[in-house]
């Protein structure tokens, strides 16, 4: 059996899991090439032994027999075991076994999966079912607050028309228009986050999606006296993207939104205030870069701008960077951020070229070619 597998090493080594073929007494008579990178032996180091050099001492004198038993006698063994690589560090690993008959001998096998593995696909499966559940719950939530706080606004929006801009109780419903006005924020930029759909990916040029931002914050400049400043001499090739281009919109948008905040209005004679907006390719990303001359971040605080709810500003709700963050995850992008307090902040997002896999985009060999 052993030399049956040794003439199929491409099958074997095929399965994404170390694999292990013993006789009925464990002494290992094959394995796979995913178990050498596994365990960290060469093959002829692992094969001729007993499998119990990969166990622990503890587990020897009854979880080992166990498994053997379970594995000759019942329905094999499946459970998380703790075992030994070679330089000695213990890993935990999803191991599967059974047992066949070949010519009239018993063979067992030995499947071995890292949990690491599985515990990533299991929490992103939870991460998955959390945001749906909390979604349904902000939506109700949402729906709940949302007509009082209305009734509010508009109860108070009849009374300060009804009262002169003098009256004593003018102020007060100044401030309960200003508070209703940030709740409504509140809710909707709480909802823009839980609501985050699944990103629809398309070929987009990232210099369209930059072009279509900017017009949306020119009155905001205006009223900061600021500018926008364009660079795409980075740029090699044509910035095409795999993106949701929607998302990507909102993106950017947040990112300007900051900008514009931090910097301060151009004092009389002073130089007009620009956020430099730069696009550049660097071989493996498609890179976007916001600098603004702004307020900055401490370093104290550096940490924590991703966080939801936190922000320097009282009259910010503090989840637009936490949103960015989520959407570039989504993309396998990542975002940077530098800033220095008092002499302003660089933002970039980093845009892998193209997330499809080389073999779905180019011919690997000429040869290739003829058989389309």
């Amino acid at each position: 059996m052993a030399e049956t597998l040794k003439g199929r090493p491409k099958l074997l080594d095929s399965i994404p899991a170390s694999f292990i073929l013993t006789d009925i007494h464990t002494r290992i008579l094959y394995v796979n090439q995913q178990a050498e990178l596994f365990f960290g032996y060469a093959k002829e180091e692992l094969e001729g032994e007993r499998l119990r050099f990969l166990f622990l001492e503890e587990d020897l004198l009854y979880f080992l027999p166990n498994i053997v038993f379970l594995t000759r006698y019942k329905n094999g063994f499946e459970g998380e075991v703790l075992l030994r690589q070679k330089d000695g560090t213990k890993i935990f690993v999803h191991l599967s076994t059974s047992s066949f008959k070949e010519g009239g001998e018993v063979f067992l096998t030995f499947f071995f999966q890292e949990i690491q593995r599985l515990k990533v696909l299991e929490r992103e499966k939870l991460e998955m079912e959390r945001w749906a559940s909390l979604g349904r719950m902000v939506e109700e939530i949402s729906h709940q607050f949302r007509n009082p706080i209305a009734s509010i606004g508009g109860y108070s929006r009849r009374l300060s028309k009804n009262l002169s801009p003098s009256a004593k109780g003018q102020a007060c419903l100044n401030q309960i228009l200003k508070q209703t006005k940030r709740l409504e924020n509140i809710l909707k930029r709480v909802e823009e986050y839980v609501r985050i759909p699944r990103p629809v990916f398309q070929r987009e040029r990232i210099q369209d999606v930059v072009e279509r931002v900017l017009p949306e914050f020119s009155n905001k400049a205006q009223e900061k006296e600021a500018s926008f400043r364009v660079d795409t001499r980075g740029m090699e090739g044509d910035g095409q993207l795999f993106i949701d281009g929607e998302l990507i919109h909102r993106v950017i948008s947040h990112l300007l939104q900051n900008s514009l905040e931090a910097i301060q209005a151009r004092t009389r004679g002073g130089l007009k205030k620009v956020v430099d907006v730069s696009l550049f390719d660097d071989g493996d990303n498609v890179g976007v870069s916001v600098v603004d001359r702004g307020q900055g971040i401490s370093k104290k605080n550096l940490n924590l701008i991703f966080e939801p709810f936190f922000s320097t500003h009282p009259s910010q709700v503090g989840l637009g960077l936490t949103f960015v963050r989520r959407v570039m995850e989504e993309h396998r992008g990542r975002i940077r951020v530098d800033s220095r307090l008092r002499r302003g902040t660089t933002v970039t997002l980093y845009f892998p070229k193209d997330r499809r896999r080389k073999v779905r985009r180019e011919f690997v060999s000429p040869e290739a070619r003829e058989e389309n």
